[in-house]
């Protein structure tokens, strides 16, 4: 007789072992037809999961947005592999999960998928969601599922059971109607819970189990959401992201652009490396305002150091190595080993931390090919990286003071909305549970200090130590990870840090990473993305273009251009020999924030027509005037 408690914290009693859909029919029709789903004790059941003794239970529905949304996604996979299996018989599936936004399923087929193709299997998994097949869990012996695959001449699927199933264990196979799969669950009751909102987006090159030793399948994705105003709105996200592609407007804006002779490396243009530099101006104040010396360090280093750190154990394929004179060295994938180096430059006592160090790095890293997206995925990038050295009593005080530094460089360049998580200690690391306890209480602690709300990720701290993520929402909605404070237990030790305790005794100091951009250049390429190049004033490579009507006027141009560019302003004279409406039209589409117009009559009254990228007629400034407007807009970094 099992006893049901609900989240209301009400309890049901049935008088035997009693099913999810069942449970959700006893709390009325309306729940029971929107069941998709259960949690049992916390797990994700299928709702004709069996529960024969007290549990926890929830009903999951569409209003549960993660879970419907995996529950949606995964369906939708099973639904693809099985439309292309109907269309193009002798088509082997192999896997096939839910993913961020979407899905995927790789397929093994001698002909490719074209695009036609794609519109046909669309086609044919909407007639499937119109079937409405019961989607059944059935359990079947490790053999005998086996020998139920080969028959089907389902090789990848034997392969996969022999993998991951132990002898003896049973596994687990969902089927519907004629079609089944090797699945673990849970899924919808039924294909028609699918519903239409769906859509597939794209084929690719995938390897079998990703090692291009194996064979190359083809993928297909696809996104489902829980209605067709979600998909719109998807879809209408990615025609935005494709309108924004930092790619496309870098070389459009004259910002930078790639090149096949160095992959992954960008060059940077005279108008992207002021963008570069006003980034990295505004990092140095905060570094000036809080404490930080700014530092450099060798980017090559021998190899002896990178094994001492740890690093040439973990990311010795993803370095650059050279040798000299029977010496090997690599350039430096990161900056901490050079910081260690310099704090151990001098005995060190507890009066003399913290010790904040900070350096604009220069780093490379031998990223695979497939996996480089412009600024966004480097070979070559700069990090805005900083060490903090201090005792362990000193320790939350500085975590919550880097908080507030995140906060405030993220608060200038226009990111609002911050979404914090706290990763906690893996299964393999370092250190004593002691150490570990002390860093995520320190952490934990200076987060609900300032009632921030974060996430707790267990489990995905560093291998050295728990570290606290902020991730950045722009414009259009999309998530990024940048800001990082990471505790780490392990590598000063490792590299003979030390500092002369209060009592006299030698003691190893607590080093935190803190990252606030990442990367400079990938902090650069989500600007560009969440501003569609039109950005800030403060940030614009060219603040504003003086143009004039005729030849008459280009004398006065050039005074007030050279008179802006006394006042600190970055400001380009346009002269040529152009129509004014064509060169309206070429610095509004390189997003100038001003445009500055002078006429005649603008150079007998000593003023300017004034119009904004966005083509709004400002009025008419005189110098003073405007030189005010714009000393305001960049003095406040307004958005």
């Amino acid at each position: 007789m099992p006893l049901i408690t609900l989240p209301d914290g009400s309890e049901r009693q049935f008088p035997a072992p009693v099913s999810v859909q069942d449970i959700a029919a006893s709390i009325g029709p309306g729940l029971a037809k929107a069941a998709l789903a259960g949690r049992v004790d916390g797990r994700l059941v299928d709702t004709s999961h069996v529960v024969d003794d007290n549990a926890d239970v929830a009903i999951v529905t569409s209003k549960d947005e993660a879970e419907a949304l995996d529950l949606l996604r995964h369906d939708a996979a099973h639904v693809m592999a099985q439309a292309v299996q109907e269309l193009y018989p002798g088509t082997q599936v192999t896997i096939g999960p839910a993913i961020d936004n979407g899905f995927y399923y790789d397929f093994a087929r001698d002909e490719p998928f074209t695009p036609d193709d794609l519109v046909a299997i669309e086609e044919r998994m909407h007639e499937i969601v119109k079937r409405d097949l019961p989607i059944v869990r059935e359990v079947l012996g490790r053999d005998e599922a086996k020998a139920l695959f080969a028959g089907m001449g389902e090789h990848y699927k034997v392969e996969i059971i022999d993998d991951i199933i132990a002898p003896g264990e049973p596994v687990s196979v969902y089927r519907q109607g004629d079609w089944l799969d090797v699945c673990r669950g849970p899924h919808l009751p039924s294909t028609g819970r699918l519903g239409n909102a769906f859509k597939l987006m794209k084929v690719a090159g995938a390897y079998w189990r990703g090692d291009s030793r194996n064979a190359m399948l083809q993928r297909i994705y696809g996104t489902a959401w829980r209605d067709k105003k979600e998909l719109k709105a998807y879809l209408h996200r990615l025609e935005e992201a494709e309108r924004r592609d930092h790619r496309r407007l870098g070389k459009a804006l004259d910002l930078f652009h790639f090149q096949d002779e160095a992959p992954g490396m960008a060059f940077w243009h005279a108008r992207g490396r002021t963008l570069y530099r006003l980034v990295e101006g505004c990092m140095r104040e905060r570094l000036g305002a809080y404490g930080y010396q700014e530092v450099e360090t060798p980017q090559v280093l021998d190899r002896s150091l990178w094994e001492r750190s740890g690093h040439w154990e973990k990311f010795a394929d993803d370095m650059f190595t050279t040798q000299v004179d029977e010496r090997e060295y690599a350039i430096k994938p990161m900056n901490c080993p050079g910081h260690i180096q310099l704090y151990n430059q001098g005995l060190k006592s507890y009066r003399d931390l913290p010790l904040r160090m900070a350096e604009f790095g220069v780093v490379h890293r031998n990223e695979p090919s497939g996996t480089l997206h412009g600024l966004m995925r480097a070979r070559r990038f700069t990090q805005d990286d900083a060490h903090v050295f201090c005792t362990e009593e000193q320790l939350q005080a500085e975590v919550a003071t880097l908080i507030d530094m995140v906060f405030e460089t993220y608060r200038d360049f226009g990111f609002e909305e911050i979404e914090l998580a706290l990763s906690t200690r893996p299964e393999k690391r370092v250190g004593s549970d002691a150490l570990w306890d002390k860093g995520e209480a320190a952490l934990d602690q200076s987060l609900r200090s300032k009632g921030l709300d974060f996430i707790v990720k267990p489990g995905e701290g560093a291998f050295y130590g728990p570290k606290i993520e902020f991730t950045l929402r722009d414009s259009i909605g999309r998530h990024w990870q940048c800001g990082t404070i990471q505790v780490d237990f392990s590598m000063p030790g490792r590299l003979g840090a030390h500092y002369i305790a209060e009592d006299n005794s030698r003691q190893v100091p607590v080093m935190i990473h803190r990252a606030i951009l990442g990367s400079v250049e990938r902090f650069i390429g989500i600007l560009i993305e969440h501003y569609a190049g039109a950005l800030p004033l403060w940030l614009a490579p060219v603040q504003a273009v003086v143009l004039n009507i005729t030849d008459r006027q280009a004398p006065y141009v050039e005074e007030v251009a050279n008179a802006l560019r006394e006042k600190g302003f970055r400001v380009e004279a346009d002269l040529r020999n152009e129509k004014i409406g064509y060169k309206i039209r070429e610095h509004t589409l390189q997003r100038v924030p001003y445009l500055l117009v002078a006429g005649d009559r603008e150079v007998e009254q000593r003023t300017l027509a004034v119009r904004d990228r966005r083509g709004q007629d400002l009025g008419v400034f005189d110098l003073a005037a405007l030189t005010a407007r714009l000393s305001e807009e960049v003095t406040s970094r307004r958005h």
